[in-house]
Parts: structure tokens; C-alpha cells; sequence
């Protein structure tokens, strides 16, 4: 099953030095999800080629501006664009106010219908479970009310090994069955088990969405066994009371976070306006976690 994520921006407060504030298209099964969407989202997202008519489900981590502005220009270019299909939103619940007297002094009624769910940064709750994932929130520790998510994959089905399925030409309508894990009984009564007709099927992949917080263990079992880890890094270590003073973690911190809760790999991102290089945050999340990449605008990393 694909599973991926393409970063569509990756600077903090301010867009600078060719980079836009933080936006992600998260890619499941060929279904696209949108994480944030500050200035400038649209334009990224038709220079990355992610179709903006294919998302479904839009994720607001918290309403500083640099993590949902762009949202009203993207919600009016789909009403723009013909779109009539519903579009399912979460975040905080004031988005919506902001949506609504947006869309009252324009007069624009969208073609399409907005479900809203409102998060609740205290707490940790499920957004979504369709057929492909479970969508949670990760309770931050941000100025204002700022969650994170964490979209797991459900377990897949048992894997058929059609050389044994052929073998004994086990007909179709008992592949389900064998999928969910029951045995097979050829005609001649001979019991066939389980494992020696499937495998075992992949593990689940999670990726896990932390935007603008303070350092700190609170949201780290929710996080442990990420396959992948985005995590903000806004500034180097040498600038801790900054980040500690504003609420934003630094790369060095990410780095722990990502060793604490054994993360598979690392993504680094939300940089700050002041760093034109970016190797140097790099270079000290990877002296803790080794498995870092930045999150670059543009790239896409495959969730495996």
C-alpha cells in the first residue's frame, strides 16, 4: 500500500529563502490528506503536482498563521474549481469562525459541503478510521492550544502464496477466508493449516505529525515506534532559551525525541527565518539520531 509524504513547506513564521510555511500532503493508499496549510500552499502544491481536487481530509494543527492562512484561498479555489464533493476538516475550534466571516464578507457559499470536527488540544482522541487508517491527535505543549497527529495503518490481511494456492487449486471464494487466517480442507478431508498457505502480512506503518512544541516526554508514548517522526526543529541548541521561551523544540532536542521513542527515521522541519543553511540542523539532530533527513520542500519520503 503507498504511503508517503511530500513537504510542500517547511519554514517557520515567515517564508523566506525559497521556503514556504508548513504544509505536508500525506499519500495512503492513493488517498491524499493534507497536513496544515499556511501561505503560499496552492502555489506549492501545483509546482509539486499534488491535485488539490483529490483531497478529502484537510488537518489544522493550530491557528498560528503560518500553519493554516493559505486554507480560505484553498477552500475558494475548490469552490472556483467546481468542486461539489464534501470536504472533512479538523482543528481548533475557532478555524471555523474564521472560515465562515471569511466567506460572509466575500459573499461566497461554497459548492460543497465543510464537515467540521473541532480537536481538543488536552486530550488525545481519534479524528478518523476508514478502511486504510486510524488518524489520532498528539497533545502538544505550544503558546496556544496546538496538536500533532498520528496516522497509523491498520493491519492488513494475510498475504496468499499462490504457489501453494495453485498447487492445490484452492478456489477463489476461500481466499478470504485463508486472508483472515483460517485453514483450508481439501475434498479428501487432508487440513491444510494456515501458515503454510499465507504469510505473514507487513507491519503496520504510522506516521507521526509534530508541529510547533515545547521539548518535552508528555507526547512520547503516543509517538513510540513511528515509522517515520516529523518533528519540528526551529532552532539550533545553541539557542535553547529561545526555544524554550517561545515553545519550539531544537534540533538537537528533536534528535532525542526521535531516540526516546525509537523512531524509525527522522524528519526535521519548521526552520527558523535566521537560518539560511540548513546543514548545521541537520548535522546535530544526526549527532543524536543518525536516520534524519530535512524535511525539503518538494521531496517526497516514502513511509517503509
Amino acid at each position: 500500500m503507498r504511503f508517503e509524504v511530500t513537504i510542500l513547506g517547511s519554514s517557520s513564521a515567515t517564508p523566506i529563502y525559497n521556503r514556504n510555511p508548513t504544509s505536508q500532503a500525506l499519500n495512503i493508499n492513493d488517498h491524499l490528506y493534507l497536513i496544515d496549510c499556511g501561505e503560499g500552499t496552492q502555489q506549492q502544491m501545483l509546482r509539486f503536482d499534488i491535485k488539490a481536487s483529490r483531497i478529502s481530509h484537510i488537518f489544522i494543527s493550530h491557528l498560528h498563521g503560518d500553519h493554516y492562512l493559505g486554507l480560505v484561498g484553498l477552500l475558494s479555489s475548490l469552490h472556483l474549481n467546481g468542486r461539489t464533493k464534501p470536504l472533512y476538516l479538523y482543528g481548533p475550534a475557532p478555524l471555523m469562525e474564521i472560515i465562515e466571516i471569511q466567506l460572509k464578507y466575500s459573499e461566497t457559499t461554497l459548492q460543497f459541503p465543510i464537515t467540521f470536527k473541532a480537536t481538543d488540544a488536552s486530550i488525545k482522541e481519534v479524528l478518523l478510521d476508514n478502511q486504510d487508517i486510524i488518524v489520532e491527535t498528539i497533545p502538544l505543549q505550544h503558546r496556544i492550544a496546538t496538536t500533532g497527529f498520528l496516522f497509523r495503518q491498520k493491519k492488513r490481511s494475510r498475504k496468499l502464496i499462490k504457489e501453494r494456492i495453485d498447487q492445490l487449486a484452492i478456489p477463489v471464494p476461500y481466499f478470504s477466508a485463508l486472508k483472515k487466517g483460517a485453514d483450508y480442507t481439501a475434498p479428501d478431508g487432508t487440513i491444510h493449516k494456515n501458515d503454510t498457505l499465507t504469510l505473514d502480512p507487513d507491519e503496520p506503518r504510522s506516521y507521526a505529525y509534530c508541529s510547533d512544541t515545547l521539548y518535552g516526554e508528555s507526547y512520547f508514548d503516543q509517538i513510540t515506534d513511528a515509522t517515520v517522526l516529523y518533528h519540528e526543529a526551529t532552532f539550533l541548541h545553541a539557542m535553547i532559551d529561545r526555544a524554550n521561551d517561545t515553545h519550539h523544540t531544537t534540533a538537537l532536542q528533536a534528535g532525542e525525541a526521535a531516540l526516546k521513542t525509537n523512531a524509525k527515521k527522522l524528519l526535521i522541519g519548521h526552520f527558523s527565518a535566521r537560518y539560511k543553511n540548513l546543514i548545521e540542523l541537520l548535522d546535530e539532530a544526526r549527532s543524536i539520531f543518525p536516520n534524519t533527513e530535512l524535511a525539503i520542500e518538494g521531496k517526497t519520503f516514502v513511509i517503509e
